[in-house]
């Protein structure tokens, strides 16, 4: 009995390469499936292709923080801006640091840039005043057209019992008398309740019976009048006035506001910042599922629980329109809900006269308005559509030229193993083509200018991998192997060294894509999936095809114009022979001694 044969290399992939390629072919016609089924047939691009719009953002530091502007509050207000923007659906949208003190904004064209511009532009504090007193401002619209809409309410999250919701109610106009005089004594003293309108009638009767001479006014009443008279004459529909109020004020003075109610300008006076932004943990537009109206939720952290819960308590004490709270953004107030009682536990709730955009949009601002500095834009520069075609032309010549020169380097150097690569070439592209699609609607990839380098770079790191093999196989038949045997003994040499180098670019483009930032990303991520790609198709395709393409005649026989003639290779026979005999050179030597 024949001892077995020791150190056997298995012949399972060489007996069933119909396997593997049936694996890469059912992934790609699901890939391709997919691609169509999603309605997304071609890459999102980026700014620098599509066009779009680029802000430059400069940090300032407020009074009194002149050490505000630093690496952790950029990053900080990097990513609430980022998570801002992305909140209306901009998720191409490229958020990043530029030197010290600058922010540069890219929002790709057509992706709710206005809308997007409106909210990268606020960038201030997000603070919730008590509201001391409200008057219609000028109308932004000419007359006839939609009335200022009522006042929505605030109220705690409700349970699952409860059927009551807090009703959205007008807020009337003081007159000039009565305005004056609830300001005057509600910045004297901002927590005590507002007195009633009967308390306020007896106290005229009993002015009219015994009239007292009038004190001098103090410093808290002179500053309610310097502030009521400012208020008389500010005019909110006025741009230039409507940018400089409650500038440079601080949070823990009152201040004038503007804002819109539906179509017309409003103006406020409001107490001091009873609560900040940056206690909000999370705030959405949703559905009152009982009432079926849309409602704004909000989720507060522990101490901006304790805060709401006493300012709301104070507040319901109150008349109109000292019982409402204005959510104040930027300068500007977005939301003035009415409290009719305490909010405790931490969440809450905004009703009343809600769109669906209008209550994602307050929403979107709760979440994401609390920034550590105020921004100022210092420059909007806008890419045409045009230009960035140009780009993207240049850029697909010059994948096209690099693709052409490999192709006319393995047509004259491998003639006909050229096939193989070919086609193990256009495998790669169908795979990377759909998966960058795909990748645009699943996590929002925009393939920039970058990316479609990292793209190009990557023919020449599949066209190596391929190189690596075919130079193994032709080794081995240099070395007097025919091709079958030749082929699988190249395998494992050549796998070894096509995984080091692309473990290697992998491993190059993960460290570039973590370190850097905006457009470098979108060449490490396009480097690294072309490099795990080319793992892919050099062992479930390549490596099959060549096995299938040995059993023909044509390769298997060494045909000229099949790149493996052992003729041109230099294969010698003789030295072939040497090896089978062995010792053969020995006797010769000895009957020369």
């Amino acid at each position: 009995m024949a001892a077995p044969k020791k150190g056997r290399r298995p012949t399972g992939a060489q007996g069933r390469p119909g396997r593997a390629l049936a694996i890469i072919l059912i992934a790609m016609v699901a890939l391709t499936a997919g691609m169509f089924l999603s309605k997304q047939t071609t890459p999102r691009l980026g700014i620098d292709l599509a066009g779009g719009t680029s802000i430059t953002l400069k940090a300032k530091s407020e009074p009194g923080k002149e050490n505000a502007v630093n690496e952790t509050n950029m990053n900080t207000a990097v990513g609430i801006i980022e998570r801002r923007v992305n909140g209306l659906g901009v998720s191409e949208a490229e958020v990043q640091t530029q030197g010290r003190d600058h922010i540069i904004v890219n929002i790709p064209k057509g992706m709710n840039e206005k809308q997007a511009r409106e909210q990268v532009g606020t960038t201030a504090q997000l603070y919730f005043r008590p509201v001391l007193a409200f008057a219609d401002g000028a109308p932004a619209v000419p007359e006839g057209t939609q009335s200022p809409s009522p006042s929505p309410s605030a109220s705690g999250a409700p349970k699952a019992e409860d059927g009551a919701k807090a009703s959205p109610s007008a807020t009337p106009s003081s007159s000039a008398t009565s305005q004056g005089r609830a300001l005057s004594e509600a910045l004297k003293a901002p927590n005590a309740p507002t007195p009633s309108p009967a308390a306020s009638e007896s106290k005229k009767a009993d002015d009219n019976q015994a009239p007292t001479p009038s004190a001098p006014p103090t410093g808290d009443e002179a500053a309610a009048a310097a502030l009521q008279a400012k208020f008389a004459a500010l005019n909110c529909a006025d741009e230039a006035q409507r940018a400089a109020v409650g500038k440079g004020v601080k949070p823990e003075e009152p201040t004038l506001a503007c804002g819109k109610r539906g179509e017309a300008w409003g103006k406020w006076v409001l107490g001091p910042a009873a609560v900040e932004g940056k206690d909000v943990k999370s705030a959405k537009g949703v559905i009152d599922p009982q009432a079926g109206g849309w409602i704004v939720t909000m989720d507060f952290n522990d101490r901006g629980s304790d805060a709401f819960a006493k300012v709301t308590g104070e507040l319901a004490a109150k008349q109109s329109p000292q019982n409402q709270f204005a959510i104040v953004l930027d300068g500007d107030v977005v939301s003035d809900p009415s409290v009719s009682s305490a909010i405790m536990g931490g969440n809450a709730q905004i009703s009343g006269g809600f769109t669906q955009q209008s209550a994602q949009d307050l929403g979107n601002m709760l979440s994401y308005g609390a920034l550590p500095l105020s921004f100022q834009e210092d420059s909007v520069t806008t890419v045409t559509a045009a230009l960035g075609g140009e780009q993207l032309r240049a850029g697909l010549i010059a994948g096209a030229i690099g693709l052409l020169l490999v192709v006319i380097y393995l047509l004259v150097y491998y003639r006909g193993l050229a096939f193989i690569a070919i086609i193990s070439l256009l495998v790669s592209a169908i795979l990377t083509y759909t998966i960058m699609a795909l990748l645009g609607k699943g996590i929002g990839f925009a393939l920039n200018l970058p990316a479609v380098c990292g793209a190009i770079v990557a023919i020449g790191i599949t066209a190596d991998s391929f190189i690596v093999y075919f130079e193994r196989i032709r080794d081995e038949i240099r070395e007097g192997r025919t091709l079958r045997p030749a082929v699988e003994r190249a395998w494992p040499r050549a796998r070894r060294t096509i995984l080091v180098s692309d473990f290697v670019s992998f491993l190059a483009a993960a460290v570039l894509f973590i370190v850097t930032v905006g457009k470098v990303q979108g060449f490490a991520f396009t480097l690294g999936l072309t490099t795990l790609l080319d793992v892919v198709v050099v062992f479930l395709f390549t490596k099959p095809v060549m096995t299938l393409l040995a059993r023909t005649k044509f390769f298997s026989s060494g045909h000229p114009w099949s790149g493996l003639d052992p003729k041109r290779l230099g294969a010698k026979p003789p030295l072939r022979r040497s090896r089978t005999t062995g010792s053969a050179p020995a006797p010769v030597e000895a009957k020369e001694a």
